[in-house]
């Protein structure tokens, strides 16, 4: 944190949030390693938001790395490509990192292939309508890296009548533990200008901004450089080291010192926001022709012999990632995939490696300590962290009573579940989860209410 100290006084923010320890120096310096290839691969056909992909390939099928075996299904779907040469041997129900059984392809490895993917450009960028970049994007199967897995051509998509005045990259990682970003920054710098440079021909924003928070002040030296040399009108913006500094909401309010309104998307004031891994992968599509067929992933955790950050192909089986780290250090591991804030919980690790996957997180089972719920106190704590000025104290007691109309009526589904309010109340009320509930709740109410009308 000595290093950012420099940056000091000129740092952007928001108001709110909570300060949880980082754990990030177990692996920020970790570069990059590549994960060998395995036995078998297992690749649900539900990666990202929206309808699951549509198989192409039938059992016994030969494939190749990098060959579609799933077309995107609808608009908001993208389509999945084989990470290995191998024979599809499944396509059956498996085990999804979601916690429920999903359609997936399972690919067994051609142990005799080099794996050597044959580079093979699409059509010049320049050469391009703005409508076959967004296609070519879908046919890449690119999502959000950040966690959310969002389909990538949506997010690029601007609908007619709105405008895309600044385009900002995320690559704030305020998530304690995990570093994978940090290191595509660092290491994978001239692929993410790449892709930056791809976007910009086609959205054409005035002004660029790679948001990145102080706690990385060699990504922050590294992309300055870059965009010193870049013709595009680039910033680089250090923010305050803060969680949730890397919400979309919370960044663009930082920056530019604009609140989205409730609501309301980033593009309704005129802001694109998209993570710096799904930028850098766009590179790798136009200029090589490599659909999104691995990722990089941060594994780390006290119960974990090795942290590392790691290119891992999508359908790795999760246990051998660990293995590969050197196995787990106790019997008794509470695994998370992505950070301690927002991550899901795994009962082992016998899921696959998915696109949205940035991290496999493993903790000691005394760290994970199990709390006693009490009363509300009124303290307030969770009003000061909320960044988005809920009043989370209410809403819990809302949510208690099964009042979900009225959690409607106060702003309930703008909460984007950073779980800040359950991290620094005192009683140990489970206030996102009862959220979450909450907002099931209302959706299924829509949804009844519209397959009435019809």
């Amino acid at each position: 944190m000595q290093a950012a100290d420099e940056y000091l006084g000129s740092l952007q923010t928001f108001r709110h949030g909570i300060h949880p320890e980082e754990y990030k120096d177990r692996s920020s310096a970790a570069p990059i390693e590549r994960m060998p290839f395995v036995e078998e691969y297992i690749l649900p056909l539900s990666q990202h938001l929206g309808a699951p992909s549509r198989p192409i390939v039938k059992v016994g099928q030969k494939v190749l790395r990098g060959e579609m075996i799933a077309e995107a299904a609808g608009l908001v779907s993208v389509a999945l490509h084989a990470p290995v040469d191998g024979t599809v041997v499944a396509i059956d129900l498996f085990d999804h990192p979601n916690g429920q059984m999903q359609p997936a392809i399972k690919i067994k490895t051609d142990p005799f292939s080099s794996q050597r993917m044959q580079v093979n450009p699409v059509l010049p960028v320049e050469q391009m309508s703005y409508q076959q970049f967004i296609d070519g994007v879908q046919q890449a199967g690119i999502v959000g890296m950040g966690g959310a897995a969002f389909p990538a051509h949506v997010k690029f998509s601007i609908p007619e009548g709105k405008s895309c005045k600044y385009l900002m990259l995320n690559g704030c990682e305020c998530e304690p533990f995990l570093t994978c970003d940090h290191r595509v920054m660092v290491e994978y710098s001239e692929a993410l200008m790449d892709g930056i440079h791809i976007v910009q021909h086609f959205i054409k924003a005035e002004r660029i901004y790679i948001a990145i928070e102080a706690n990385k002040p060699d990504a922050i030296a590294i992309l300055k450089a870059a965009a010193a040399k870049s013709p595009l009108p680039i910033v680089v913006a250090p923010l305050v080291v803060k969680y949730p500094q890397g919400a979309e909401k919370m960044m663009i309010t930082a920056i530019l010192g604009e609140e989205v309104p409730t609501g309301k998307l980033p593009l309704d004031v005129g802001t694109m926001v998209s993570n710096v891994g799904t930028v850098a992968a766009l590179s790798d599509y136009f200029r090589m022709g490599k659909p999104l067929i691995e990722r990089v992933l941060t594994v780390t955790g006290t119960a974990v012999k090795r942290a590392a950050n790691i290119l891992v192909p999508i359908g790795t089986p999760m246990h051998q990632v660990v293995d590969y780290c050197g196995g787990i250090t106790t019997d008794t591991p509470r695994i998370l995939l992505g950070g301690p804030m927002m991550g899901m919980v795994q009962k082992n690790l016998d899921v696959p490696v998915v696109k949205g996957t940035s991290g496999i997180l493993i903790l000691t089972d005394n760290e994970v300590q199990s709390f006693d719920t009490y009363s509300c106190i009124r303290c307030g704590r969770c009003l000061e962290a909320c960044p988005l000025f809920l009043n989370p104290a209410r809403l819990g007691l809302m949510a208690k009573h099964g009042l979900w109309d009225e959690m409607e009526e106060n702003n309930v589904m703008d909460c984007f579940e950073c779980a800040s309010c359950s991290f620094v109340c005192p009683s140990g009320i489970p206030l996102v989860q009862s959220f979450r509930v909450g907002k099931s709740m209302i959706r299924e109410k829509k949804s009844r209410e519209k397959s009435q009308k019809k």
